[in-house]
């Protein structure tokens, strides 16, 4: 599967954003989509998962309440609401899928098929 990340750019700190990451080709195989991001100097983060089996989400601490992942089927795409942001959560953000059952949704080397990534800035 390729995975493409759409919908990034510059908001303003409180505002709102809504990525996107669509698939070409199927997701069927894989155990779930995750949301990664990298600041500049620092090392790529875990944001959260959804299981591609029974939807449930997982978030790290920092997003949760203000990021909320989703899934259209019919689409084929996958989102990442991001509400309330904040400078700190300015980062390029990638999706990938996972093919590993006892995955970790914060350790990226459990992830493969990754996106090109979309820039996110929160400034003012």
């Amino acid at each position: 599967v390729q995975l493409a990340e759409s919908g990034g750019g510059l908001v303003q700190p409180g505002g709102s954003l809504r990525l996107s990451c669509t698939a070409s080709g199927s997701t069927s195989t894989a155990y779930g989509i995750g949301w990664f991001r990298q600041a500049p100097g620092k090392e790529r983060e875990g944001v959260g998962c959804i299981s591609t089996t029974d939807g449930t989400t997982t978030y790290t601490e920092s997003v949760k309440g203000r990021f909320t992942i989703s899934r259209d089927a019919a689409k084929n795409t996958y989102y990442l609401q991001m509400d309330s942001l904040k400078p700190e959560d300015t980062a390029v953000y990638y999706c990938a899928a996972v093919y590993y059952s006892e995955y970790e949704f914060d350790f990226p080397d459990h992830f493969d098929a990754w996106g090109q990534g979309t820039q996110v800035t929160v400034s003012t």
